[in-house]
């Protein structure tokens, strides 16, 4: 079973909370879910989402990435080294998940997706990077994919590679 995890949501643009009802709980609740799939049985963590718009997504991607655009989802884990240890008796600081609303909405509208659906894809998507997992070669995708694809399942959320349904 998998410890406690305390996730701070910070709303940065209010079109997040305009558009999507219940968008922090909907945040924490597929954090939560890849979370507790994670192998750090009784640990204690922390983890923060951050929800922007593109611009701020962009500044961060270049800044940090050396991408000079936006992206769907941007994840700052803490444990890929070069950070502080952890200290024992003290939560584990697994890192930041950022979300950017304008390409995340786009994104959904063009699959044919409820926002809600893509948005919890990408906080799951996000959250597995906190926790060590990568795509960076084709068993890794494949690996990572499959985890995601349990999760949504889990909450009962369709499969985010499988094609949209056909509309009616």
């Amino acid at each position: 079973m998998a410890g406690a995890l305390a996730l701070t949501v910070s709303v940065e643009d209010p079109r997040w909370t305009e558009t999507l009802d219940g968008v922090e709980a909907l945040g924490e609740r597929a954090a939560r879910a890849a979370w507790d799939r994670s192998a750090l049985d009784g640990a204690v963590a922390e983890a923060g989402l951050v929800l922007m718009d593109d611009a701020g997504v962009r500044d961060l991607n270049r800044d940090y990435r050396g991408q000079d655009k936006a992206t769907n989802v941007l994840s700052f884990a803490a444990l890929d080294g070069g950070g502080p240890a952890p200290v024992a008796g003290q939560p584990l600081v697994l890192g930041d998940i950022v979300v950017a609303f304008e390409t995340t909405r786009d994104e959904a509208r063009d699959q044919g997706r409820p926002l809600a659906d893509h948005f919890s894809h990408l906080v799951v998507h996000g959250m597995l990077h906190l926790l060590g997992h990568d795509h960076e070669d084709d068993a890794e995708a494949e690996a990572m994919e499959a985890m995601e694809t349990a999760i949504m399942a889990g909450l009962g959320l369709p499969d985010p590679y499988a094609p949209p349904p056909e509309p009616r």
